[in-house]
């Protein structure tokens, strides 16, 4: 029985196998165009045979260059990072690029050993959403002092760091929120937003603010929560804003997982939408157009922002370029989507 090949040693088993040398072998396999289909085709038969896999790892090492790129994301799940992970991996594969995706489940610690382990696998970049509670940025450090590009999406640092960032306007998400709530005559209006560690709710919170002082409106203390938006908390959230004897007649929603779930809770508690609640989310998630009423929401558009991502990171790693990098931010636009909710 012929033996399998060993990792380390592979071309030099296969030549030794057909009795060519192992630069023959290589160039084989590498399609080089001194070689004759011929022999092409008798080194790939036998490399398949003898269960031959390329060495990554050192190939990487010797061309310095290993045509991953990895991402970091808070959670897959989410629809706005699932649309974003679909849109890159497509472009950068059609470029030549491999992804390796993994998720910090919101977890600063986790984030941290996915970067460590990202960096120890040579990527050529890394693109991250931060988690929720990364207020520091250290560990990506390692990236950019070995000249490896870090490009930050949705979820960006909040102070400045050498990196390039791709954001959603979420300043103007929030303020055509708070606009079209007051334009419609809401008077009591609540806010369910995320932790105000994260850029995303800070520029949420100050655009719908403004929006409402334009007004002579203001936010009253127990309308507003900052917490993490999942539908347990949310419900949470309900409970207390529908408990008292004022009550809020609308309520923006900062995800649309939120916003999903005011609208069930309005349906089991006799509350009509949109005419005693009007409600407004955000990123429109499918799920605001199938339910009923549909939600108005903030359409992010994550596919123009993967592909901004995506042709910054084969500019840098086609033409790197000397000297300080021009780290201004890409600011995507964003746009309401009015439904039935409002």
């Amino acid at each position: 029985m012929e033996k399998k090949v060993s990792l380390d040693n592979g071309i030099v088993d296969i030549a030794a196998a057909l009795g060519v040398s192992a630069a023959t072998v290589s160039r084989a396999l590498n399609d080089h165009p001194r070689i004759s289909d011929a022999t092409k085709k008798r080194v790939k038969l036998k490399a398949k045979e003898m269960g031959y896999r390329p060495n990554m790892m050192a190939s990487s090492l010797r061309s310095k260059k290993s045509n991953v790129v990895g991402l970091i994301v808070p959670q897959i799940s989410m629809y706005f990072h699932a649309v974003f992970i679909t849109a890159l991996q497509n472009r950068l594969q059609n470029a030549g690029y491999q992804v390796i995706i993994s998720q910090s489940n919101d977890s600063v610690s986790t984030e941290k050993a996915l970067a460590n382990t990202l960096y120890s696998s040579r990527v050529d970049a890394l693109v991250v959403s931060l988690s929720l509670y990364t207020e520091e940025y250290s560990h990506f450090d390692g990236f950019i002092n070995k000249g490896v590009p870090v490009l930050f999406f949705d979820r960006v640092p909040i102070v400045p760091y050498p990196g390039y960032t791709f954001k959603g306007d979420d300043y103007r998400g929030g303020y055509l929120a708070g606009n079209h709530l007051c334009e419609i005559g809401c008077k009591r209006i609540a806010y369910i937003s995320g932790p105000l560690t994260s850029n995303i709710y800070i520029d949420r919170t100050n655009g719908f603010k403004f929006a409402l002082n334009q007004q002579g409106l203001q936010l009253h203390d127990d309308c507003v929560f900052y917490q993490e938006l999942s539908a347990a908390n949310a419900r949470e959230a309900l409970k207390k804003l529908f408990a008292g004897q004022l009550k809020p007649d609308a309520i923006f929603a900062c995800n649309d997982t939120t916003a999903v779930e005011v609208v069930e809770f309005a349906r089991e508690n006799g509350i009509n939408i949109p005419g005693d609640l009007k409600v407004i989310g955000y990123s429109n998630d499918p799920r605001a157009s199938i339910i009923t009423p549909g939600i108005t929401t903030i359409e992010q558009f994550p596919e123009q922002m993967a592909e901004k991502v995506s042709d910054r990171i084969r500019e840098h790693l086609r033409e790197p370029k000397e000297g300080p990098a021009d780290f201004s931010p890409t600011v995507i636009p964003v746009s309401l989507i009015r439904r039935m909710s409002t």
